[in-house]
């Protein structure tokens, strides 16, 4: 029987002190808040998305930074385990869009509690409103914690599941990245990930609170005089009063976080990707013919948001008032071209106050996939997400927390 020391009550602390208890340890988490899964209550809108129900291939493919390191991870303990799981602890569940699970309550409360009961039962000593200065190793062994009320706690192992730098608020501070590069890990670049990006134009203030739908966004970075794509995909978008936010963004940081950090970007938004540019034109044309005497803005205002219609007005080479009878061909491809590419300038993310994840961490050469236990200390583990891994949203996240911790729990 060993006394294990978890530091952190999140996701991954939690169901980490739940399998180390399992295995007959003596187990204490530490949490410096006054409650247990802070940041779980928020996640999926306070929904909680626990994880995502496709094959453990596909949630390999979502995840963003160094997935192979996951590998075994993921098989030994994988989205089906963690449901299944829940389910024992009387959590019942649902898929939704795009393979997210989430409680069938749509409560987080209810994950955070089901594991704290269990926690309980498995007779965790759990420490609330205690937070830990420093972890001490001896000999490349670690040895010891001290918390901030200056108390050394030895322990014959250490996981450290104290999350990034997201989400400060929660008490996400980075604490765990200082710790582990004072025993000699090396910290790779933080980003905020999964989070909203800035915009140059003033446009954006205009078209705020506007969502677009079925629209396919690309991000593309200036090399050697020409444009490279390096993020594209297909759903919905929202404009804010700073930029652009929704699903497509959220995802496309997880991609560009490290080159804005150096350079701006393009944002090419495809108003109409179902049809090709010929298709759109004949569209066009045909509006046109139908109202030969009327004014531009008074014909193409079916083929936008109404809120949108300033913006392409602005931005297109067609005086409003022209009858389009009277536009040409050049003039009408133009306009064919704005509508399926309309283009903002991409300036820089935004901080970890909104970011879901952060992107960086331990750098994971320096940690047994298999345990998640460090090489640079013996019987010191991290888990989570202040390793460097990241992934997708849609439950992809939370699955890291799962897997990692199961792993650390069971090599105790």
């Amino acid at each position: 029987m060993k006394k294990v020391i978890i530091i952190g009550g999140g996701a991954a602390g939690m169901l980490a002190s739940i399998f180390t208890a399992r295995m007959g340890h003596e187990v204490h988490i530490y949490e410096q808040n006054d409650r247990l899964g802070r940041k779980l209550f928020i996640t999926g809108k306070g929904r909680c998305n626990i994880t995502n129900a496709c094959e453990v291939e596909e949630l390999l493919s979502a995840i963003v930074s160094n997935s192979k390191f996951l590998y075994s991870s993921l098989y030994g303990y994988s989205n089906c385990d963690i449901v299944n799981l829940l389910e024992e602890l009387g959590v019942t569940t649902k898929v939704e869009r795009g393979n997210r699970v989430f409680p069938v309550s749509d409560k987080s409360n209810d994950v955070i509690r089901a594991l704290e009961h269990e926690m309980k039962r498995q007779k965790v000593q759990i420490h609330l409103k205690q937070a830990v200065k420093s972890v001490k190793e001896e000999q490349g062994v670690f040895s010891h914690i001290i918390l901030e009320n200056g108390k050394h706690v030895v322990a014959d192992a250490c996981i450290v599941a104290t999350g990034g730098c997201s989400y400060p608020l929660t008490g996400s501070k980075g604490k765990g990245y200082q710790w582990g590069e004072e025993l000699g890990h090396t910290i790779m670049p933080l980003f905020p990930s999964l989070v909203p990006m800035e915009v140059r134009e003033d446009e954006a203030k205009e078209l705020q609170g506007l969502s677009l739908r079925n629209v396919n966004v690309t991000i593309l970075r200036r090399q050697k005089n020409k444009n490279t794509e390096v993020y594209t995909n297909f759903g919905e978008m929202l404009f804010t009063h700073y930029g652009v936010s929704g699903p497509l963004i959220i995802d496309a940081s997880a991609y560009v976080g490290p080159m804005l950090q150096t350079e701006e970007l393009q944002l090419q938004i495809d108003l109409k990707p179902a049809l090709s540019i010929q298709e759109l034109d004949r569209r066009i044309l045909r509006e046109f013919d139908s109202n030969q005497n009327k004014q531009f803005k008074n014909v193409i205002g079916s083929l936008f948001p109404a809120k949108l219609l300033p913006v392409m007005l602005k931005r297109g080479d067609i005086l409003p008032e022209k009858p389009v009878n009277l536009i040409s061909k050049e003039e009408r491809l133009a306009f064919v071209k704005l509508v399926k590419a309309l283009t903002f300038t991409i300036t820089k993310l935004r901080g970890f106050e909104e970011a879901i994840i952060t992107k960086g961490g331990i750098c994971v050469k320096e940690i047994n996939p298999s345990t998640m236990e460090s090489k640079k200390v013996k019987s010191l583990y991290f888990i989570g997400e202040i390793l460097d891994l990241d992934a997708l949203t849609g439950g992809y996240n939370l699955q890291i927390a799962w897997s990692s911790a199961y792993a650390a729990a069971m090599s105790q």
